[in-house]
């Protein structure tokens, strides 16, 4: 492959990336927000302020290429950011409208992680070793990001089961030891099972 055929390809990434980030700078203060979990909405803000970091990190590698800091229309960011916004105006705000956020964030963090990770790839090479160090900076960021909400998921699910069992003996202390109100035994799939269901 010809060098500047795959530098073309690195700019366009580049900008697409440009555009994702800008796209989040404005969408993850709606979702800090719409947390109910303080450790989340704080996990929310922090990142927005990583974000902005991202968003220069970019600018320098475009400064790097000799390029102009320019967006292309992310697509799939945008569609992924439409559906955290769907996620807001549906649940209610309790644990289970967090963990729907988190499940959004999640996602738009791995493709983050993907497309910087593709793009540290075309850097490194184009043997430009300051571009990659920038977009490795990034990549381990967002990997950071996406372990830390998945912490905060696991500490929603004991929270939610916690008062599940809580439920439980209460019902059972009125009912004569039975753990359901006909006398059956209560079973409840966690977040997350094959047979989990709605609580909506």
């Amino acid at each position: 492959m010809k060098q500047e055929t795959l530098e073309i390809l690195f700019v366009e990434q580049l900008r697409d990336l440009y555009d994702a980030e800008k796209q989040l700078v404005k969408a993850l203060p709606k979702i800090a927000k719409a947390a109910s979990s303080e450790e989340l909405s704080q996990a929310v803000t922090d990142h927005l302020e990583e974000t902005k970091g991202h968003v220069a990190r970019l600018e320098e590698v475009f400064q790097l290429l000799g390029e102009n800091a320019k967006s292309k229309p992310c697509k799939g960011m945008r569609g992924l950011i439409e559906e955290g916004g769907e996620v807001i105006e549906e649940e209610d705000q309790d644990p289970l409208r967090d963990l729907a956020l988190i499940a959004a964030a999640q996602k738009v963090e791995h493709y983050e992680i993907s497309a910087y990770g593709t793009a540290r790839t075309v850097a490194e090479q184009l043997n430009n070793r300051r571009a990659a160090q920038l977009l490795r900076q990034t990549e381990d960021e967002e990997k950071a990001a996406d372990s830390k909400l998945s912490e905060i998921a696991e500490e929603l699910y004991a929270i939610d089961n916690e008062a599940e069992d809580e439920e439980g003996e209460t019902v059972s202390s009125g009912r004569n030891g039975s753990n359901t109100r006909d006398g059956r035994s209560k079973s409840r799939a966690r977040p997350g099972s094959g047979t989990s269901k709605s609580r909506r």
